[in-house]
């Protein structure tokens, strides 16, 4: 019974240290984060970094005209502490998943309330909270981006919030609103 009892002790012990190697391995599209904030409200954008890796981006990589998680792994997750207006439309304060359909002249963004989703397979769009469209555009011939890359440039309480990707840019406004006495 006892050496039983070391055999599956000493199981449980390898198999532990070999899941926990197995787990420790790097993300081939690593996590990225993307902040700003203004007075006492926050802004995080959460979301993985896929890799061109010499190959055609959008229109292959990623289909054109379908709903894509706009990075790679789990669904872009977006975070606020206090309300704010994303491209003139009010968002209240909380967690949404960030999609975008991706299309040659112009994109549509979307913010939408289910989280926790791993990529896009189970996208519903009753759960959709804001909805708008933004140009497609072409980067600087000399710049290519080689990971997908969210950038938020801000300016006081405006900020310019970017995805760029290989040579295709999206941008949109958004404004920290202030609170009422």
């Amino acid at each position: 019974m006892k050496v039983l009892f070391q055999s599956v002790l000493l199981t449980v012990i390898f198999s532990t240290y070999a899941f926990s190697q197995e787990t420790a391995k790097p993300r081939l599209s690593p996590l990225a984060l993307a902040t700003a904030h203004y007075k006492d409200t926050y802004l995080k954008i959460v979301y993985s970094q896929p890799q061109k890796h010499a190959r055609e981006v959008f229109g292959k990589l990623v289909p054109y005209d379908q709903v894509w998680r706009t990075g790679a792994n789990e669904a872009t997750e977006v975070t606020l502490t206090k309300e704010i207006l994303i491209n003139g439309t009010t968002l209240k304060a909380g967690t949404y998943s960030l999609f975008t359909i991706p299309g040659r002249e112009k994109w549509t963004v979307i913010i939408n309330s289910d989280l926790g989703l791993w990529g896009s397979y189970n996208y519903n769009s009753k759960a959709d909270v804001l909805r708008f469209d933004v140009p497609a555009k072409l980067i600087a011939d000399n710049v290519v981006y080689d990971s997908f890359t969210i950038r938020i440039d801000q300016k006081t309480d405006t900020a310019e919030v970017f995805l760029l990707w290989d040579k295709t840019q999206i941008d949109f406004p958004i404004q920290f609103i202030e609170p009422k006495p």
